[in-house]
């Protein structure tokens, strides 16, 4: 075991009387060590149960023999972030939790890890972490929020921003928004949409690395406990049979994930994380691929923001593994992949079942034939942009339209909350890329504000930055080059027409080559000043094509 370099031989007698000040026993110093990495802390919601998930885990590997030993890690609450300098910490986070991770496991020798995360950055750093370590490793989330209940009506924490900008539209008053305030997010977990946590939980699923259920079962079920005990006694037997992440996460996995990923319609934040995850399991995943796998997959799913069902929904409907089960009609996943079960996806899908076909579409009937996310490219995002294309109006599917253009968030967030946009505009907001941010900030607000004030179907918004899985209507990021980098978008001039045709996968400026290079010669780009981490941050980060992974 790889707990013995800290454990057996007479060269190892320090590393033993540290084991005894923890008051491990000669017994507990024989069996398995196995680290489990807990994200709990008392600013994130989704987080706040955690140390429950934890002690539950602690059970399943002791019963199972194996020795559990707790380590932190750090998480960002991406809602209490949202719209002001904190955004830019949201994104580094995921390098941050990867790199402590990967110290923290070398550096004591665990013989296999427990990861328990929840929202956001935490579950692609660590399945980042996993991935490069390559040990024997389980994940175990801690679950969806239930759904908020206003005037009889399921929301979420999506419906609480659009309030807001209904607010500023004068379209409701401000009882009615402390009512949303009130009722919106009722129960500890990660949001109640299919936001980015809840997208990369149930993707945990897809690519093999969570047991069935960790996705959607919701945080305050007990079932949720009966899962971290089984993952607990699930890690003993992986270490026991050394199946690790590498053995798991390999290209056909990476590909049963993108194609979940695509039934599900999930956050555009899994086009940036996937890529960075496999960045770290050697192997090459490219946005081209997506708009491939799109092609033939259909989206099952309308979750929040995209619909009004939600991840309890979707859990009680037969959950990923429903999802995946429905897939395979068509033959779309692979089947003869390995899993954190220690057996096949073809052998766990035996059992599953869609049992809602109102929340989990059959392919005979799905929302659409094609995927719910796109990637479109064009003269204005020459390596690519992603939208979700599942949350989009029909009407918004093409368009044509002005742009208004703004170097910040917080300038464009003035101009829609002051009514200067207009229906047919095209927001275009800039230099909040990964490294013109610094931190590729979510755009949460301005979407939000657009879709609260009755704009959703007749306003676009394109940026180098990104959005939350709580964005929902014409929102388009991940534009690169970024303008930071000199990419097309930092030329786009106020007034420019902006096509979208997302059906064909297109984003275009329509202004001339031979004009944007002009407006290139005499370009400067607008430095966002930054210290600490952020600047080191700027300094190694990549685009967003490419996962934004520090190089």
């Amino acid at each position: 075991m790889r707990s013995d370099n800290v454990m057996v031989g007479s060269q190892q007698a320090p590393h033993r009387s540290l084991f005894n000040a923890l008051g491990f026993t000669e017994e507990e110093r024989k069996k398995p060590m196995i680290g489990i990495v807990s994200s709990y802390n008392e600013i994130v919601p989704g987080h706040m149960n955690l140390d429950k998930i934890v002690d539950a885990v602690k059970l399943g590997v002791a019963e199972a023999g194996g020795m559990p030993v707790m380590f932190p890690a750090i998480a960002v609450c991406d809602g209490i972030a949202m719209g002001h300098v904190g955004m830019k910490y949201s994104l580094v986070t995921r390098d941050l939790i990867c790199d402590s991770t990967e110290c923290m496991a070398m550096a004591h020798q665990f013989d296999g890890l427990v990861m328990v995360p929840n929202c956001d950055k935490n579950v692609p750093g660590l399945l980042m972490a996993a991935a490069r370590l390559n040990i024997p490793t389980i994940f175990v989330s801690g679950g969806p929020m239930l759904a908020g209940r206003v005037n009889g009506q399921k929301r979420s924490l999506s419906s609480m921003f659009e309030a807001v900008g209904a607010y500023a539209a004068n379209k409701i008053d401000e009882c009615e928004l402390c009512e949303f305030e009130e009722k919106v997010c009722p129960t500890c977990g990660s949001c109640s949409g299919m936001y980015t946590a809840n997208s990369m939980n149930c993707l945990t699923e897809a690519i093999g690395m969570g047991l069935r259920g960790n996705g959607t079962i919701p945080a305050v079920y007990s079932d949720r406990i009966r899962l971290a005990k089984h993952a607990g006694n699930q890690i003993v037997k992986l270490v026991e049979k050394n199946i690790c992440p590498r053995d798991i996460m390999t290209e056909k996995a990476f590909m049963n994930a993108l194609t979940v990923d695509m039934a599900l319609g999930c956050s555009t934040n899994s086009m940036l994380h996937l890529p960075a995850i496999a960045h770290e399991a050697g192997v090459d995943l490219n946005l081209e691929i997506a708009n491939k796998l799109s092609a033939k997959t259909p989206n099952l799913c309308h979750l929040a923001p995209a619909g009004p069902t939600y991840m309890e929904d979707l859990n009680e409907a037969g959950g990923v593994h429903g999802v995946m089960k429905e897939l395979t009609k068509l033959n779309l996943l692979n089947t003869d992949v390995l899993t954190v079960t220690g057996t096949t996806l073809e052998d766990n899908l035996k059992t599953a079942a869609n049992l809602n076909p109102e929340v989990i579409r059959t392919v005979e009937n799905p929302y659409s034939k094609t995927g719910g996310i796109a990637v479109l490219k064009g003269n204005l995002a020459p390596e690519g942009s992603v939208v979700k294309r599942s949350a989009v109006v029909a009407e918004m599917m093409e368009h044509s339209g002005p742009a208004r253009v703004f170097d910040c968030e917080e300038d464009a967030i003035s101009a829609i909350k002051g009514g200067k946009i207009v229906p047919g505009d095209v927001v275009v907001i800039r230099y909040e890329g990964p490294k013109g941010g610094p931190g590729m900030r979510e755009m949460l607000n301005p979407t939000s504000a657009i879709a609260g004030m009755g704009l959703g179907s007749c306003v676009a918004l394109i940026t180098d930055g990104r959005f939350s899985g709580a964005s929902r209507g014409a929102s388009i990021g991940h534009v690169c080059p970024e303008a930071y980098a000199g990419g097309p978008i930092a030329f786009v001039e106020e007034g420019d027409t902006i096509h979208i045709d997302i059906n064909n996968n297109v984003l275009e400026v329509l202004v001339s080559d031979e004009e944007l290079a002009k407006r290139k010669e005499k370009w400067q780009p607008r430095v966002n000043e930054v210290s600490g981490y952020l600047s080191r941050y700027r300094a190694l980060v990549t685009g967003a094509n490419t996962g934004a992974v520090l190089k």
